[in-house]
């Protein structure tokens, strides 16, 4: 084994110290190199305690850093793992990454992070890219990878685990939240708490599956509701983020829709600067909730709520969300905490497992949000 640097001699600045090699070591120690590989591995029990004496002494002298890259290509290991995320502006995402990273720490691994900024195009290229890089295994948070694309990871390619979300085709773990559970939770949540109509606010789902699966649990909870006799309406609203004109239409579409089950009312402030209901004569004011499907979502009403009511929005129109951002609680916005810390954890266990040769079915680990009731669904 030799991992002294290609061409160090014509490539270093002048003046810059050589870096010591496997070769110095042995020199140093007065031993071969095959002792330092050994060594190096850890496989002391084969070394006399004079020896390793001597190699551990001079390894100190010398400041001797292994070249961590070659040794893993050597034995065909590196430690490195890949992750594909789709959005690391959303606070999701770095609290996965949290998780990802203590994993990782504890395991040995060292992670790549690869963001595809919800480009379609460049989670293929970064998959792509990974597989050069020979990582032992891959973590997927992507927005519309795929099977196709991820055809060299999962099955009998590089070990993979999803997150938050299935790709069509690929059999491979997954690790999330519970989406249809949590769905239902704040549909249940909302419908106890008297509200008259529910908007569910989601990104375009036709690609994602954890948005297809919170989507299908509120159709299931309204439905369910409509058939014991309930009075509190559903409806579905899709918003793209990605799309500001988009955003613009779909924002202009609910503000119709709950001025039509208000009465056309809106909120004014009287001379105390407290919000004051102005009705237009067209009956009682019904309550209304919005259920945003994540934390973008929420934080996309939340803000054009305010310039449409103003800072007492909260009398007119109710807010819960999936996710629990910090901004949240400062709000007093009701939530659907995700356990991310544990999700980026399990994922890298799961990853670990598969990558040390685990060879069982397929699985979900399905993990249970947690509901932070705050004043915005309160009576």
């Amino acid at each position: 084994m030799n991992d002294e640097p290609i061409g160090t001699t014509s490539s270093r600045p002048a003046g810059t110290p050589r870096r010591a090699t496997i070769t110095d070591v042995a020199r140093e120690a007065g031993t071969g190199k095959t002792s330092i590989s050994r060594y190096l591995n850890g496989e002391i029990s084969v070394l006399s305690p004079e020896l390793r004496a001597r190699i551990e002494a001079a390894i100190a002298r010398l400041d001797y850093q292994p070249n961590q890259m070659a040794r893993g290509l050597k034995r065909g290991r590196n430690r490195l793992i890949g992750m594909l995320v789709a959005d690391l502006t959303n606070p999701y995402s770095v609290e996965v990454l949290q998780g990802v990273e203590a994993a990782c720490h504890a395991l040995g691994l060292m992670p790549l992070i690869c963001h595809a900024a919800n480009e379609v195009e460049m989670e293929r290229r970064f998959l792509q890219l990974l597989t050069t890089y020979r990582v032992e295994g891959v973590i997927v948070n992507a927005l519309g990878v795929r099977e196709e694309t991820l055809r060299p990871v999962g099955g009998g390619g590089i070990p993979a685990v999803l997150v938050d979300r299935q790709v069509e085709g690929l059999v491979a773990d997954m690790v999330g939240l519970d989406n249809g559970a949590a769905a239902e939770l704040g549909t249940h949540h909302l419908i106890e708490q008297g509200f008259e109509h529910i908007w569910f606010v989601v990104q375009p789902f036709e690609q994602v599956s954890s948005r297809q699966l919170r989507v299908q649990a509120f159709d299931r909870a309204m439905h369910a509701h409509d058939g014991s006799g309930g009075h509190t309406r559903g409806h579905t609203l899709v918003l793209n983020l990605a799309d500001a004109a988009d955003v613009e239409r779909s924002l202009a579409e609910l503000d119709r829709a709950l001025d039509a089950v208000s009465g056309g009312a809106r909120d004014e402030l009287d001379g105390s600067g407290n919000a004051v209901a102005l009705g237009t004569g067209a009956g009682t004011t019904a309550r209304v909730a919005l259920f945003a499907a994540n934390a973008p979502v929420a934080l996309c009403l939340a803000l054009h709520l305010k310039a449409r009511y103003g800072a007492h929005w909260q009398t007119r129109v109710a807010l819960l969300s999936i996710d629990d951002p910090d901004w949240a609680e400062l709000a007093g916005i009701t939530t659907i905490r995700q356990p991310t810390y544990e999700i980026g954890y399990r994922a890298v266990e799961f990853l670990h497992e598969r990558i040390e040769g685990a060879k069982t079915n397929a699985r979900d680990c399905l993990l249970t949000g947690e509901l932070i009731v705050r004043a915005s669904t309160s009576r």
